[in-house]
């Protein structure tokens, strides 16, 4: 395959293609189509790229999310691009014609090709990066699968990170990416309609492309500036990482309503009154963080509670995990290894009851499903798997 291979790609906002070693950075925005900082972020970067001539090592791609739904200024539409994403799909997906396909699908397969096609082209290192904004107002943050790799990327950034969200968000794009042992980080920049949500958008990318090799900081004589943006927009809060510990979901018949004001990581207590659902009180079930609370009429997440996480669970895990003693787990009663996934760990729900969920996050499992009674947990730390 040829570099020009990507020139004509109408999925690429834009692209700069070298040698196929050296980092391949790939930068996807718009997933949803109400969040369009990163497609205008990710075109000033191009330009500036273009008009100073600065070179770029490896390979660069800024791919488009849901094209149709961006052109409508919407969040999807017919389903959420980013809660379809899995091996299982994909496969459904490349035995149909595009004319069976809902509109999200059709976006998907040319997303999944265009995906298959730098990484048989690129041989080096890979980083997914996915730029999105909230309705509600927020300061810029970072969610990532809990992997020790996805740790040591977004700890370059001066951000707090939140951990956890696939547990409960079905099939986003950066955890099918995760689950083949890529990096994979998801940015939300800030409120969707805010100025300084493309800012921070632009910031980010500069900050990802100098500390993925792939941009010499040296080849940006404002790079204090762009630093400062993301510096200025952060959170002061001294803790970098949250998980979170419940999801509100919508569902389609119900008419859900946010009480306004609340912004985003704002501490909650039980019991307080944050929403109505078909003017019914919803209360907080535990004290926590509001977290990316619903202020669209788009989406089934009404909100999320998050915790901190001590900078002692966060250390004893990387030594957990650097010493593989998640094999402890594997001999306890009711835990059984997935014989056709070593990367997955079936436990009876007796058992799960027994040991606290935090023990499986400790050594790298989250929970994932529930298929015939029992709870699968899957291991984010893995080596780089064949993508399908």
């Amino acid at each position: 395959m040829h570099k020009d291979f990507f020139k004509n790609n109408k999925r690429l906002i834009g692209h700069f293609t070298g040698k196929p070693k050296g980092p391949a950075v790939i930068i996807f925005s718009g997933i949803h189509g109400n969040e369009d900082a990163g497609v205008k972020a990710s075109k000033k970067i191009i330009k500036r790229i273009e008009k100073d001539n600065i070179p770029v090592k490896g390979n660069l791609f800024f791919v488009y999310g849901n094209s149709k739904a961006l052109k409508l200024k919407k969040r999807y539409i017919d389903t959420d691009l980013n809660r379809i994403w899995s091996t299982e799909h994909i496969q459904k997906l490349k035995k149909m014609v595009k004319a069976e396909m809902i509109s999200e699908e059709r976006e998907q397969i040319e997303i999944y090709l265009l995906i298959k096609d730098i990484i048989e082209y690129c041989s080096g290192k890979f980083y997914f990066i996915d730029l999105h904004t909230t309705s509600s107002k927020t300061f810029p943050f970072i969610t990532i699968s809990d992997s020790l790799n996805n740790r040591k990327f977004s700890s370059a950034f001066p951000l707090p990170t939140v951990l956890g969200i696939e547990e409960y968000l079905p099939g986003p794009l950066l955890t099918f990416m995760n689950e083949f042992g890529y990096i994979a980080l998801g940015f939300e920049a800030g409120q969707h309609d805010d100025i300084e949500s493309i800012k921070n958008c632009e910031s980010f990318i500069w900050r990802s492309l100098i500390h993925t090799g792939s941009v010499k900081k040296k080849a940006l004589n404002d790079y204090q500036n762009i630093s400062d943006q993301l510096l200025k927009s952060r959170c002061t809060n001294k803790y970098r990482f949250f998980q979170i510990v419940f999801r509100y979901e919508i569902r389609p018949e119900e008419n859900f309503k946010m009480l306004a004001g609340f912004e985003n990581f704002e501490e909650i207590k039980k019991g307080q009154l944050l929403a109505e659902n078909n003017g019914v009180e919803v209360r907080a079930v535990k004290s926590g963080r509001i977290f990316m609370p619903l202020y669209q009429n788009q989406g089934d997440d009404g909100f999320f509670i998050i915790r901190r996480v001590s900078k002692f669970w966060i250390n004893a895990s990387i030594v957990a995990r650097k010493l593989h003693a998640h094999n402890f787990l594997r001999i306890l009663p009711g835990v059984k290894k997935d014989p056709e996934n070593k990367y997955i760990l079936i436990v009876d729900p007796k058992t799960a009851k027994f040991m606290a969920k935090q023990i499986f996050h400790l050594f790298g499992y989250r929970q994932q499903v529930l298929k015939d009674n029992k709870l699968h947990f899957i291991k984010r730390d893995r080596k780089i798997l064949p993508f399908p």
